[in-house]
């Protein structure tokens, strides 16, 4: 009989229909333990609205098309005439646009805002991660602004409005907008005070012109950018808006559209500036202590970023292997595979309740907290991110071949999964950023030994990690050669500082054993076989 062989048994269904919020314990746990109570009921409803969507098959295609289809550069009309515009795929738009009604911009505004916007975030990058850049940058923009009171009142409204706006018209036409960032330069890199597009001042006193190329500008379609240039006074941080006040386009010349590794559906390109308009914001010479709050912002997002493409590949692994049956059982059920999943599992979690804390912070807004950030903020984002890319390919791995193919899913997460540790700075730089932070700022290490002291003597193993890490900051020889050593034991310590408060007592158990203290290997799969790995595995199971 024809299609005979074709019959299809032992392959599981694909997870979809189901609630992505409500599925991830570590997340909704974290959720209820940072947000004030008069706040819970209305987030619960929000974050399990946008949870449903997440989980829908017509969001996770959303997703798939927006890939498949990344954008496409027109310089020219068909007359000729510049007109240096980006096309997008249409399921790119009702991405944004459901992301922007998410909240994901509107942070700075709502109550218990970073919370809930942390956890919508994390949420929304398992759809599609390439959305998250002009959500983070608009997101980030707003305290940069807010160093010029009269940009502030223009802008902010719009950039933490919960409409997608996509039309390119002046601000003062529009419902919301959205912002991108250039800093970067091709001879510079991260090394912004080396930047050479020139600002020279308007006789109007506010206003400048911008002549200059940035290597990476993100999300070119946006309504503004914040960029660095060479004032008289040093290098400053200017307003670009994409279209005038007078509804003519600004000189925004988009040169060419970076075809990365990941991040397909979302528009990196090189801009030239050749007389540009841009106004002031902050001091002139003061550019990088103007938008260094910006990059604070968009490096959590980072982390969070991470998070969330880790708690999809751990989810994904975990749904294959309870439903795919091999050598006599389930998956699941082998010892084997049960310890890789509970280690993915772990490191997740790991994740997701660190990103959480640092979102807290930033409601909190205390003096301490701003000074945990200081310190926590870059480590995390060191560690996290670059924990990211080694879960997203063990979890495909979970998958077998399954997990090659394009179909699945899991290409598509690590082809991601690099690109947080990159972005706002590499690994180095946010090392040397935790030096500078130890050395000049003595109340950022006061406030994060006074965050992880708050679980001594709760577990012996992160009491002597504890111990170990204040020998290290002791020794200030040779410090710079060892900090990226240094500021991956302080991403770690905070972390099962935070597992051992928080979380249920075989999570902390399998982190400070395997992370802590030296009982687990190199890679995943590892943990102590004493541990209680089937509860790992059914915490973090999706429940489709």
């Amino acid at each position: 009989m024809a299609g005979s062989t074709h019959t299809v048994t032992n392959q599981p269904p694909p997870l979809i229909g189901y609630d992505v919020y409500t599925s991830d314990r570590a997340l909704t746990e974290a959720v209820e333990r940072h947000l004030a109570p008069e706040l819970l009921d209305e987030a619960r409803s929000e974050l399990a609205a946008l949870g449903r969507t997440c989980g829908s098959a017509q969001a996770q295609e959303w997703g798939v098309l927006a890939n498949a289809h990344p954008p496409r550069l027109r310089t020219h009309d068909r007359y000729g005439r510049r007109i240096d515009e980006v096309e997008f795929h249409p399921s790119w738009h009702r991405l944004l646009g459901k992301g922007v009604a998410a909240g994901l911009t509107a942070a700075w505004v709502r109550p218990g805002g970073h919370v809930r916007r942390a956890a919508a975030f994390l949420l929304w990058t398992q759809v599609d991660a390439g959305n998250g850049c002009p959500l983070s940058m608009t997101h980030a923009a707003v305290p940069a602004l807010r160093t010029e009171p009269g940009l502030a009142a223009e802008w902010e409204p719009l950039l933490t409005s919960m409409i997608y706006d996509r039309e390119l018209r002046p601000a003062g036409q529009k419902a919301g907008a959205l912002f991108g960032m250039g800093m970067t330069e091709k001879q510079g890199g991260s090394d912004v005070r080396a930047n050479t597009t020139t600002a020279r001042p308007l006789p109007d006193g506010d206003s400048y012109e911008l002549t200059g190329h940035k290597w990476f500008c993100s999300a070119p379609m946006s309504d503004g950018f914040l960029v660095l240039a060479q004032a008289p006074g040093g290098l400053t941080c200017f307003l670009v808006p994409r279209v005038l006040p007078d509804g003519t386009r600004n000189v925004f010349l988009i040169q060419r559209l970076k075809d990365k590794l990941g991040n397909r559906s979302n528009a990196s390109s090189e801009v030239e500036f050749d007389g540009t308009w841009a106004r002031r914001v902050g001091e002139e010479g003061r550019g990088v202590r103007t938008i260094i709050d910006m990059v604070a912002a968009t490096r959590l997002d980072c982390v969070l970023g991470s998070a969330g493409l880790m708690r999809q590949a751990v989810a994904q692994a975990i749904h294959h292997c309870s439903h795919r049956e091999a050598f006599g059982g389930k998956l699941v059920d082998k010892p084997l595979m049960r310890n890789v999943l509970a280690d993915l599992a772990v490191e997740s979690e790991a994740a997701t309740t660190l990103a959480l804390r640092l979102a807290a912070a930033y409601d909190d807004g205390r003096e301490q907290e701003r000074a945990l950030l200081r310190i926590a903020v870059p480590a995390a984002k060191y560690w996290v991110t670059k924990r990211c890319t080694p879960v997203t390919v063990e979890a495909s791995e979970c998958l077998g071949g399954n997990g090659y193919v394009e179909e699945s899913g899991m290409p598509r997460l690590v082809r991601e999964s690099p690109l947080n540790s990159i972005w706002e700075g590499a690994g180095n730089v946010q090392a040397l950023d935790v030096l500078r932070a130890l050395q000049r700022e003595p109340t950022a290490l006061n406030a994060y030994l006074q965050e992880v002291g708050q679980a001594r003597g709760a577990d012996h193993r992160l009491d002597t990690a504890i111990k170990a890490l204040l020998t290290e900051l002791a020794d200030l020889e040779g410090i710079e050669a060892r900090a990226r050593r240094l500021t991956e034991r302080l991403a770690l310590v905070l972390q099962g500082s935070l597992l051992v408060r928080f979380a249920p007592p075989e999570v902390a158990d399998a982190f400070c054993a395997s992370r802590l203290g030296n009982d687990g290997g190199m890679a995943f799969g590892t943990l102590p076989s004493t541990l209680s790995l089937t509860s790992l595995v059914d915490r973090s199971r999706p429940q489709a």
